[in-house]
């Protein structure tokens, strides 16, 4: 891993609000560069820039097979188990095994995830800017396009300019909406 974001989603298993089996390695908003694949992989090589996926698509399930969604039966994410998606986990300490978290365990210097959950990046990427992608910037920027389906000409509103309430304003701007209204309470998101 070369550079990781801090999500909402790790503050929530710290906090206990969401529950993963523990101990963990935490961590889904990263990017990195491959070092070595197992065998069989064909989608990255080492060398390879990459960002992980923490809700992949095994592309075989019920869900994957409907095109109206993207939550996967086989992610970690509806059941947290703490694996990969074969059952195993790939890190210890000390002897004793280590939980994965969404399948990604990005605050660590390696990691291991299955195939279907990294996607390679074009090459002049910077690793420290995209390491976001994976999560605040899909999660809002899909909510206005794939979710909200903003339309040309509309107006939106988006409530709360975190990194996904700005990625929700970049969807809706994407997609052309004529008007977007941004709103938050934090005085220090104003324009100075």
């Amino acid at each position: 891993m070369v550079a990781a974001g801090i999500c909402r989603s790790d503050d929530h298993v710290v906090s206990g609000t969401v529950v993963t089996p523990l101990p963990a390695i935490l961590g889904h908003e990263a990017a990195g560069i491959v070092e070595s694949v197992g065998e069989g992989v064909t989608t990255v090589k080492p060398g390879d820039k990459v960002i992980p996926l923490f809700t992949p698509q095994c592309g075989k399930c019920r869900i994957c097979k409907n095109p109206e969604s993207n939550y996967c039966l086989k992610n970690d994410v509806s059941n947290p188990r703490g694996t990969l998606q074969d059952g195993t986990r790939r890190f210890t300490c000390r002897g004793k095994p280590i939980h994965h978290f969404l399948g990604t365990s990005t605050f660590s210097q390696y990691t291991v995830v299955d195939e279907n959950a990294v996607a390679k990046i074009d090459a002049a990427s910077p690793l420290e800017k995209v390491c976001l992608i994976g999560c605040g910037f899909s999660t809002g920027y899909g909510s206005a396009v794939k979710v909200a389906k903003v339309t040309p000409g509309s107006t939106c509103a988006v409530f709360g300019l975190g990194g996904v309430g700005l990625s929700v304003v970049m969807g809706c701007k994407a997609a052309g909406a004529a008007r977007i209204i941004a709103v938050d309470i934090n005085k220090d998101k104003f324009a100075k």
